[in-house]
């Protein structure tokens, strides 16, 4: 039988954890405070916008939202994410992705202080999880697969895994999380020659590609753990779906995460326990001497971004 990994029970963990140590925070005088920028009025910003800020309320973060039209100027976005960025009481900046064309992500991710970056946009960030350090926020959907993992205790030291996708967002920085924890990893794309062979042999799959279906029947092997971290919105059967196509691995995986209902549920209780971490680094900053204080944050000037190549996501 097939054990179903929710993400329910995890997150409300996580969330009483992280309510504790807002609420000393809140005793000492520091309310940690999320700012969220959004570009447009994109259905999926949206619904995750809303799950995020009552998660934040049910923790004890405080919420600003700087919304911005769809049309707004490079610098209009620019200007906002460093105004967040200058302010001492806001502790996590969120902005929200994919940005509209022709807007420039990685020319706007310069204007956040890494510090506040709590979903691991900036190249200090991302930099720090891939190096395998802690002392920077990994995106919060990959950090949340590990949680989850954690929660049910699926050994990780040693074990096969399989990622499939290789986005900023998901793929690569899960892959950096999984090998911290002495995991060893394959990371498969749309160029895999044999992507379900590469799937059966691995105790644990993490689906992240964005494509219905790309677990099939072929790619599950007996007493797997399968984490589906795709969701997409399947316009015939009215529903999310996710990457893994759960009739082929239902009675044959070890255990499954569901979609809805999996990793999405803990992605928002992964981003309060950021911007909870980033107000506790604040306060532990400002105690220290001043001759041992970091220089404070000061973002490059706006530039045009070099035109480059991008590389497939899967």
């Amino acid at each position: 039988m097939t054990r179903e990994l929710r993400g329910a029970p995890v997150a409300r963990e996580l969330t009483a954890r992280v309510a504790e140590r807002a609420a000393r925070l809140a005793a000492a005088g520091v309310t940690p405070c999320l700012t969220m920028v959004r570009v447009g009025e994109r259905g999926d910003d949206l619904a995750y916008e809303r799950a995020a800020e009552k998660r934040c309320h049910s923790a004890g973060v405080a919420v600003r939202h700087v919304t911005l039209p769809a049309d707004c100027a490079q610098a209009e976005l620019e200007s906002a994410l460093a105004e967040a960025s200058a302010d001492a009481s806001v502790h996590g900046i969120l902005l929200f992705r994919p940005l509209p064309d022709p807007l420039d992500a990685a020319a706007a991710a310069r204007r956040i202080d890494p510090a506040k970056d709590v979903d691991g946009v900036t190249d200090a960030c991302q930099l720090r999880v891939l190096s395998g350090r802690a002392d920077g926020f990994a995106p919060c959907t990959a950090e949340a697969v590990l949680a989850l993992l954690d929660h049910y205790e699926v050994s990780l030291d040693g074990a096969d895994v399989t990622v499939i996708g290789r986005s900023d967002v998901i793929g690569r920085p899960v892959a950096a999380l999984l090998l911290a924890r002495n995991a060893t990893v394959t990371t498969c794309h749309t160029h895999t020659r044999d992507l379900a062979a590469c799937c059966r042999c691995a105790d644990v799959v993490v689906a992240a590609a964005g494509a219905p279906g790309t677990v099939g029947a072929s790619c599950v092997a007996a007493g797997q753990v399968v984490v589906d971290v795709g969701t997409t919105w399947d316009e015939a059967a009215g529903r999310l779906v996710g990457d893994v196509d759960a009739s082929a691995a239902e009675g044959v995986v070890g255990a499954l995460t569901p979609v809805p209902g999996g990793v999405g549920s803990v992605t928002t209780a992964v981003l309060v326990d950021h911007v909870v971490r980033a107000a506790e680094a604040q306060v532990a900053r400002a105690a220290e001497p001043q001759t041992r204080r970091p220089a404070p944050f000061r973002p490059a000037q706006p530039h045009p971004a070099p035109a480059t190549e991008r590389t497939p996501d899967v």
